[in-house]
């Protein structure tokens, strides 16, 4: 009956390019036409457990299968493979719309009911579980001269990585719109990319906060390292909690860390920006976000990879963040950018497979190639996108048109 459910699933969703199935019985499917563009891939089931898992939870059954060698890719890889089935799918035409199984229904109402709640403690916990696994991972994958893990902007295609990351600092650097002197807040700043390239740029004081130990351990020797320690200082620290302490910053910037706040806990962030911002201060959130209303996290990224973490609606994003004045005064979507980035960081982890796999071993290789795969694919077809968003809280803040913005960017990437 399982198989014969994952054939009538498969049939349905996969009509362009090819999909071949090795059941564990023995017996064969192909599924699909060759087509211009699309991934032609053989897979084989090594148990009769497979289809039941995957038809009931695609995402995760089948990334657990694969993860535990149950799936096995023996044409193609699993960015092939994952690519196969998205683009046969692609939100825009409607892919993902639609009223969910009753199944899905009520276990979306419960992943959903779980992501409620991330007090301090648990965001620690949640931070720890993907940040702290180890710096010498984030070395054999992203660029080497920022460590930026967070979407690059690509505003031509034969960039490097490196090259990518740096026109993204300069990007949001164009739009906090920063003059001499100024107290900078960097909220989750990572191993310092931000934080440093702000210091060598303008003559301010950035304060750089996160969760993670080894982020912070990291990040302070690398401030050390570019000369920039009487500029930059790393805290560990929640910003809930550095909120109470009642300093205010004249800019502040965000990058990759919004994803990890947790819905329920949306106010609380932008009523500690508010807090935290001065009278005529600017502020610029860089997040991935949801082309789409609210959701929920599916079951994969919920268990092995962010847990605690939401993706934010636009929509949702903006009604918390009005609640305290906070004016969101330019908003850009970038829609294909982070596929481009995290195609490059599989592409790192390809190269770097027997450092990866020595440092832990195949199954977490598989489960962290797996991971990028989906996070590709979904931005390139399926509904995520990222979100830069500038705040203010005086209109009279920034310049009345968008000017600034282009002529910094290209001061700031010529020097």
């Amino acid at each position: 009956m399982s198989k014969a459910l994952l054939q009538r699933f498969l049939s349905r969703g996969v009509t362009r390019g090819r999909l071949g199935v090795v059941f564990a019985d023995g017996s064969a499917s192909v599924f699909g036409e060759p087509a211009d563009g699309f991934p032609e891939v053989v897979i084989r089931l090594t148990d009769g457990k497979v289809p039941r898992d995957i038809v009931m939870d695609p995402r995760l059954g089948a990334a657990e299968a694969f993860i535990d060698g149950r799936l096995l890719i023996e044409e193609g890889d699993v960015m092939d493979l994952v690519t196969l089935l998205r683009a046969n799918n692609p939100w825009d035409k409607g892919g993902e719309i639609g009223p969910p199984k009753l199944l899905r229904r009520i276990l979306n109402r419960a992943s959903y009911t779980a992501e409620r709640v991330n007090n301090a403690v648990s965001s620690k916990q949640n931070v720890a579980h993907h940040y702290d696994i180890g710096n010498d991972l984030y070395a054999l994958m992203l660029d080497s001269e920022h460590w930026q893990y967070s979407c690059a902007y690509w505003p031509s295609d034969d960039m490097t990585l490196g090259e990518a990351q740096t026109a993204k600092l300069a990007h949001i650097a164009a739009k906090l719109a920063i003059e001499p002197g100024q107290r900078v807040l960097d909220i989750g700043c990572g191993w310092g990319g931000m934080a440093i390239y702000l210091a060598q740029h303008y003559d301010v004081h950035v304060t750089g906060i996160t969760l993670s130990e080894e982020q912070a351990q990291l990040a302070r020797e690398r401030v050390k390292k570019a000369g920039v320690e009487d500029k930059v200082s790393v805290e560990l620290v929640d910003y809930r909690d550095f909120a109470a302490e009642g300093r205010t910053f004249d800019r502040i910037v965000s990058v990759g860390m919004f994803e990890h706040v947790g819905q329920p806990q949306f106010e609380t962030f932008f009523q500690a920006c508010a807090n935290l911002l001065t009278d005529d201060g600017v502020m610029l959130l860089h997040t991935i976000g949801r082309l789409g209303g609210p959701g929920s996290t599916d079951a994969f990224t919920r268990k092995y990879i962010f847990p605690g973490g939401y993706i934010p609606a636009l929509s949702e994003t903006v009604a918390a963040s009005e609640k305290f004045r906070l004016i969101a005064t330019d908003v850009e979507t970038l829609r294909l950018h982070y596929g481009k980035t995290i195609r490059q960081w599989y592409a790192n982890c390809l190269a770097n497979k027997d450092a990866i796999v020595a440092l832990y071993d195949e199954r977490f290789y598989r489960m962290w190639t797996f991971y990028l795969a989906g996070a590709a694919t979904v931005f390139e077809y399926g509904s995520m996108c990222n979100y830069q968003i500038q705040y203010a809280r005086s209109r009279h803040a920034l310049p009345i048109s968008r000017e600034y913005i282009a002529a910094e960017e290209k001061r700031l990437l010529r020097s």
